[in-house]
């Protein structure tokens, strides 16, 4: 069954919202945020925002978690040396955040944790300040990957630190 309120978030989110949450400069200040978290330890960090999902997808009832699962193979974040590629994706018609680890970080950290990280980033978001949770979502991951994946003085950049604006 159709969640035709779903559906109609998507089909009517203004093109216009995703450019106004995420500015240019909030971009940039993203995309230096995850280079300096990758400075501290051996994992890579991407960050993925899509204003609406193709009508299709929610016709079928694609959520936003498998989306993000979607986005995360796409974006190939799970093509590292140490398999510790984090993804976080951001649905604004959802309004949902879904971090996905791949599968050597998620031996070390349990989803629990990342979603807590995410519901404290929703939190940020519900008040307007997507900068703010986006920024101290990356403090918190940053901490966690430090934690289990510390940096040894060599960490070649294996993914691009850009955040990425999805396209349906």
């Amino acid at each position: 069954m159709v969640n035709m309120k779903r559906w109609f978030r998507h089909a009517f989110m203004p093109p216009w919202r995703l450019r106004m949450s995420f500015s240019k400069d909030v971009l940039e200040r993203i995309e230096k945020a995850i280079k300096h978290s990758e400075y501290q330890h051996r994992g890579e960090l991407r960050f993925a925002v899509e204003d609406a999902l193709a009508l299709g997808h929610v016709w079928r009832g694609i959520s936003a978690r498998q989306r993000a699962l979607e986005v995360f193979s796409n974006l190939r974040v799970w093509d590292t040396e140490y398999n510790s590629g984090v993804l976080i994706y951001l649905s604004l018609a959802d309004r949902e955040v879904h971090i996905v680890a791949d599968r050597g970080i998620a031996k070390c950290v349990a989803q629990a944790e990342w979603d807590a990280i995410a519901t404290a980033m929703q939190e940020e978001f519900r008040r307007g300040d997507f900068l703010s949770g986006t920024l101290q979502g990356i403090d918190r991951i940053t901490m966690l990957l430090a934690t289990y994946f510390p940096g040894n003085g060599s960490n070649p950049n294996e993914l691009s630190n850009k955040p990425v604006v999805v396209k349906h």
